[in-house]
């Protein structure tokens, strides 16, 4: 039998396939004030640094998978992360709370099939999720943030194609900026290993620092001042080896004295601009 190359539902397993989608000309013609950006991108800035977070990926042993299909007027799409959720038996397609982004999960869904992930299901109606608004606490417990972006209708509807295998825990986010900023749950914290985890303290919702705090989840609490550069926005290619944005010294400082090995990628076009870490620009397809 083939081995399956997709699944682990976790967020620090060894991560084995990924899919990440190159700046193309959406996203450098974005309008700031339209798509919520900083500014606008300098593209070939942007696909420059998006290289270099590429190569990243495949020096830690991971199959970079392309996803470059054309989507006009979807300069978010970069974000891979957001329109699926992967599974053990497959991808969940969801459906975008930020309208602009409507689109983006069919044509990332059916990329995913065409690389050999099932299709599990999808949102119908007026749930509204997106997957940084999702987090693994463990295989069989799945955190989903409710706001702006993921809606009570959508964690109904992911209780029923998860079915009793998974727990589903909501989790209430706070106001923040607004409906028109970009405040997932996995702005707020990433877990890094089984025990390990950092986070905003200060934006945390306290029933869920206290679900981590009666897991045994040692929690980083990044540098304040650091979380407007994406300090909390960490992706582990493995237990405790991670990528983060540069410009964050004292939280990688705190990553490093726990013992984690900690690389970071120039982003000031692909992160600092449009509100996405190296989470939301990596789909983690297969972790072991």
């Amino acid at each position: 039998m083939a081995e399956r190359r997709y699944g682990g539902q976790s967020e620090f397993g060894q991560l084995r396939r990924v899919v990440v989608r190159p700046p193309g000309r959406a996203f450098g013609d974005a309008d700031p004030t339209r798509w919520h950006y900083a500014g606008r991108p300098d593209l070939a800035r942007a696909q420059a640094e998006h290289r270099a977070l590429v190569a990243l990926l495949e020096e830690s042993g991971v199959e970079v998978l392309v996803h470059d299909l054309e989507l006009a007027d979807h300069a978010d799409a970069i974000y891979v992360y957001d329109p699926v959720l992967l599974t053990d038996r497959g991808a969940v397609a969801l459906r975008m709370g930020k309208p602009l982004r409507r689109g983006e999960e069919a044509a990332l869904a059916a990329m995913l099939e065409r690389a050999g992930v099932p299709l599990l299901g999808g949102l119908r109606g007026d749930a509204t999720a997106e997957a940084g608004d999702t987090l693994w606490l463990d295989p069989a417990t799945l955190a989903v943030g409710l706001g702006f972006r993921t809606n009570a209708a959508a964690i109904e509807q992911l209780r029923a194609l998860l079915g009793p295998a998974v727990t589903v825990l909501p989790v209430e986010l706070p106001y923040f900026e607004g409906p028109e900023a970009c405040l997932h749950l996995k702005s707020l914290i990433s877990l890094l290993d089984a025990d390990l985890a950092v986070v905003h303290l200060d934006l945390l919702p306290v029933p869920f620092y206290q679900e981590l705090c009666r897991r045994r989840i040692e929690l980083i609490p990044i540098e304040p001042a650091e979380f407007r550069t994406q300090a909390s926005n960490v992706l582990a290619v493995g237990p405790r080896d991670l990528l983060m944005l540069d410009g964050n010294p004292k939280s990688r400082e705190a990553l490093e004295r726990a013992g984690c090995r900690v690389r970071s990628y120039r982003g000031e076009e692909i992160s600092l601009k449009a509100e996405g870490g190296p989470t939301c620009l990596t789909r983690p397809v297969w972790r072991a």
